[in-house]
C-alpha cells in the first residue's frame, strides 16, 4: 500500500484554507445593505461575485473531503473507472483526481 500521508497533509491544509476563506465570504454576504441605492447596487454586484467564488470553493472542499475519505479507506490512487493505479505524477498535480489519465481523457 502506498503512503499518501504527504498528500493527505497537503489536502488537509488546503481544506483548512478553504474553510477559512468561505467563512469570511459568508460573513461578508450577511452584511446589511447600505441606505444609498448606488451603494446597494455595487454591494449586490460584489455579493454576486462572492457567491460564485464561494460556490467554487465549496465544491473544491467536497472533492478534498472525498479524497481524504479515499485515503483513509485505502482506495485512493485507484481509478474509479477502470480500477488501475493513477500515476503518482497525476496525483501530485491533481490530488483530487479520481480517474487515471486514460479514463479522464
Amino acid at each position: 500500500m502506498t503512503d499518501y500521508s504527504d498528500i493527505a497533509q497537503d489536502l488537509k491544509a488546503r481544506l483548512a484554507d478553504i474553510v477559512e476563506r468561505t467563512q469570511g465570504i459568508e460573513d461578508d454576504l450577511r452584511h446589511p445593505l447600505d441606505d444609498d441605492l448606488e451603494e446597494q447596487a455595487i454591494d449586490l454586484a460584489d455579493d454576486e461575485s462572492l457567491e460564485g467564488v464561494d460556490t467554487v470553493l465549496l465544491a473544491e472542499a467536497r472533492q478534498i473531503r472525498f479524497a481524504l475519505a479515499r485515503i483513509e479507506a485505502g482506495t485512493y490512487g485507484s481509478c474509479a473507472n477502470c480500477g488501475e493505479a493513477i500515476a503518482p505524477e497525476r496525483l501530485k498535480a491533481r490530488p483530487i483526481a479520481t480517474r487515471c489519465i486514460k479514463c479522464a481523457a
